[in-house]
């Protein structure tokens, strides 16, 4: 089937590439990404090792790995190893159980002064962490996480990367729980990164922007960057099918992708549900939330609603994510239950009141019953 995009969404350069892509998710059927691109079938000749120095390590307090692991990475531009300030902005709540990698962008961005500046991508690999550490640039990924599987199980968690050693297979890290100079195989990074859509944050100085943007090649356009991530993990589904993971994240790939051609969202429904039929770790929807986009986007607003009861009902920190009220609230919306919305959205503010996506939605709501008279 041919899918139709808006005329207003043909000027991107980008939206004739999504276009190609045809509309069903079935394996036997699963499409290239027409227009992904290796962005290293040259990759450049690399040191076999590399070690950045001048970082402070931070043991992270409770449940705040995000803000500590930012702050590390900062602490190589001169800034203070204190993580207060970081999670006084981004989770005001000590509780919530979450902040996503845009987050922790747009904190360095808006709230950092002076020049460092914060890039957030998916879809990297062992290549592109050494090319980026070679070339002095240090890098944050998320990463599946699971230190202590008789006690805590599978979570999320940042990793701040600091050197390599091709000869010993590993890389060097700052781990906010563990500790510092903290060694990881090339396995293991390889396996627990794609947890997370392999998803990295680049800390940089504005001046270095242009040279960042040469070394991420076709990766520094946000849509190509999905699009070359979605053939990644269409790769992984095809060697692999019973990869819930790399489902999940054709489901996210695709999501990103809807900002360009909405019609994205048809597959990114089909790679979630089957992404979640094949069984995914019970905190998933802690931390990434493209099945309530996807779900919302197509109308499915009473499994939204089921899959954020479902996360408030787990035990632990799951009552204090913000984006599981944010979501349900939207999902309210949909239905048209606008006081129902409008307190959710206000529950996800009194978590974080930072979270600019519950603010813009509760202010909508808010004007629009002001200007009918409600």
């Amino acid at each position: 089937m041919r899918v139709m995009i808006a005329n207003e969404l043909k000027e991107h350069p980008m939206a004739r590439l999504i276009t190609a892509i045809t509309m069903l998710l079935l394996l036997a059927l699963l499409p290239a990404a027409v227009g992904a691109q290796d962005a290293t079938a040259e990759p450049p000749a690399l040191p076999a090792n590399y070690q950045l120095t001048g970082f402070l390590h931070i043991p992270q307090h409770w449940n705040n790995c995000g803000p500590a692991t930012l702050t590390m990475g900062l602490t190589y531009f001169g800034f203070e190893a204190d993580q207060d300030p970081a999670a006084n902005w981004l989770k005001p709540t000590s509780e919530d159980g979450n902040v996503s990698p845009w987050q922790m962008a747009e904190y360095v961005n808006t709230q950092i002064p002076g020049t460092v500046r914060a890039m957030v991508r998916v879809g990297g690999d062992l290549t592109l962490l050494k090319t980026l550490l070679s070339n002095n640039f240090p890098v944050i990924i998320e990463a599946g996480y699971d230190p202590e599987p008789d006690r805590l199980g599978w979570m999320g968690h940042y990793l701040l990367m600091t050197g390599y050693d091709d000869a010993a297979q590993q890389f060097n890290t700052h781990d906010s729980y563990l500790g510092p100079n903290k060694k990881y195989s090339y396995e293991h990074i390889d396996t627990f990164w794609m947890h997370f859509n392999n998803t990295y944050i680049v800390l940089y100085k504005f001046e270095r922007e242009q040279e960042l943007l040469t070394l991420l090649g076709t990766n520094a356009d946000a849509t190509q960057n999905a699009l070359n991530a979605l053939e990644v993990n269409r790769q992984r589904a095809l060697n692999n099918p019973n990869d819930a993971f790399a489902w999940f994240n054709m489901g996210s790939n695709y999501v990103e992708l809807a900002s360009v051609d909405p019609a994205a969202f048809t597959y990114a429904e089909t790679a979630f549900d089957q992404a979640r039929s094949l069984g995914l770790p019970w905190r998933m929807l802690w931390y990434q939330f493209g099945p309530y986009e996807a779900y919302l986007a197509v109308g499915r607003y009473q499994d939204v609603i089921e899959l954020a009861r479902v996360q408030l009902q787990e035990s632990g920190t799951s009552q204090f994510i913000e984006e599981t009220y944010y979501y349900a609230g939207r999902a309210r919306e949909g239905l048209g239950e606008a006081d129902r919305a409008l307190a959710n959205y206000e529950q996800a503010l009194f978590l974080d009141p930072n979270f600019t996506p519950a603010q813009e939605a509760r202010d909508r709501l808010i004007n629009a019953a002001s200007s009918s008279g409600g």
